[in-house]
């Protein structure tokens, strides 16, 4: 077995090369040793990793969260989330989760989802006596929810790897999504009581006040279900429900809203394409990786190799759950997703394990990296639009990765939270 591109591929990892680059410099490696296939298949695998239809919604649903910043209803949706939960102590903390949980229905990106409520949610929460680390670790961590409430891009990719209904993926996220919220609000209502966090206001909001919040933010509530109902009917394919609810969130914003101008499309564009590239530049490296693992055989020696551990299911996601929370600290999630994927699904669907369970666990797992030390995207998001450090995140952090782990541990070893929605809904 050809390991020197796995070597090289750690190496880089270690003195920081961004994953893309690190994964087509190991890529190369492997060619320019002349024992393998020639040169030229380098550059085509880099290029055939784009070439999937699937692969379209990526952008579609870049797109259509750039569009609703621009179109006024990210702000609406923070208005409501105050009204529901502004009551309680820590209001603006839970006011956070409660708007990723609604935003990880429209935006599909984790990152541009704590970019955008840092921006927009920090700077308040830190003038009313939140510290600037808990600030910055409830919105990394409440940003984990963004990629499995349909339709994250952390599922659209799974799909595409493990060859598995993105329809599935979407509506089975759904449940864990809702425990993701749920636990961190847990987590948020302890840590605001034991520090004296204020409500934003003393009492519910009257009906009235309700009622208006939820007509101002209904078009934008409405998204996700547009896109369950039409896949659901099968109006469209998960793909072009992106592109659908690309024009939907156009007109919201011109006719609708009446926030979103002519001016605003090159801003709009550009915001799209950036996100675009950067999750595409991994996917094409990972392609040629991908091309050198296939070659050298790794993916169904390592898959032998996990099969020799244990025929237990249960005690088999055990063991990849604990390997992808290391791998997660070290490797960003799309990335992982990407090499990962290919070897593990097929052992876990051996032993009867189900695909669609498995791409939730797999998705939730990598994303909960994001908010470790020492490559976590979201911990780097966040600490740096509200410049704190990496060591007082940290300390803030632990009760919501507490959050999390636990309801990774229930969706791992309740797969019902995961199949039920997509066995009544879809057969």
């Amino acid at each position: 077995m050809n390991l020197l591109p796995l070597t090289v591929l750690l190496v880089l990892f270690a003195i920081n090369v961004p994953v893309a680059f690190a994964m087509a410099i190991a890529a190369l490696s492997f060619f320019l040793q002349g024992e393998g296939p020639p040169m030229g298949i380098y550059v085509q695998r880099l290029v055939a990793a784009t070439d999937s239809y699937p692969l379209l919604a990526v952008p579609f649903f870049i797109l259509v969260g750039t569009i609703m910043n621009h179109a006024g209803i990210t702000r609406r949706l923070l208005v409501l989330a105050e009204a529901l939960v502004g009551h309680w102590r820590g209001g603006l903390a839970h006011a956070n989760v409660a708007l990723s949980t609604m935003m990880g229905g429209l935006s599909a990106s984790a990152n541009a989802d704590a970019a955008m409520q840092a921006k927009m949610l920090g700077p308040e929460m830190v003038a009313r006596g939140y510290k600037p680390a808990f600030v910055a670790a409830i919105t990394a961590c409440s940003a984990v929810v963004t990629p499995i409430i349909p339709p994250g891009i952390g599922l659209i990719i799974y799909g595409f790897l493990a060859d598995v209904s993105i329809g599935r993926l979407f509506i089975g996220g759904i449940v864990p999504g809702l425990l993701v919220c749920a636990a961190l609000m847990v987590a948020t209502a302890f840590v605001a009581r034991h520090r004296g966090y204020q409500p934003v206001r003393e009492q519910f909001v009257s009906r009235s006040e309700l009622w208006q919040a939820f007509k101002s933010a209904g078009f934008a509530l409405t998204i996700p279900l547009f896109i369950l109902v039409g896949i659901r009917f099968g109006f469209f394919t998960p793909t072009e429900a992106g592109a659908m609810t690309v024009v939907y969130a156009t007109l919201v914003g011109i006719f609708a809203h009446g926030e979103l101008k002519l001016r605003d499309v090159p801003q709009i564009l550009l915001e799209t394409v950036l996100a675009t590239s950067t999750v595409m530049l991994i996917i094409c490296a990972a392609g040629a990786f991908g091309f050198y693992m296939a070659w050298e055989r790794i993916p169904p020696q390592l898959a032998s190799f996990l099969a020799t551990l244990t025929t237990d299911p249960l005690f088999l996601l055990l063991l990849i759950n604990v390997l992808l929370l290391a791998i997660g600290m070290l490797l960003e999630g799309t990335a992982a997703l990407i090499l990962l994927a290919p070897i593990l699904v097929p052992v876990v669907v051996k032993l009867g394990v189900d695909p669609v369970h498995f791409g939730l666990v797999m998705v939730l797992n990598l994303t909960v990296g994001a908010v470790t030390p020492p490559v976590g995207t979201l911990m780097y998001v966040t600490t740096t639009i509200l410049r704190t450090s990496l060591i007082e995140f940290a300390r803030e952090s632990w009760p919501f990765l507490i959050a999390l782990l636990t309801v990774l541990a229930a969706i791992t070893y309740v797969p019902e939270l995961v199949l039920f929605l997509p066995r009544t809904m879809m057969g």
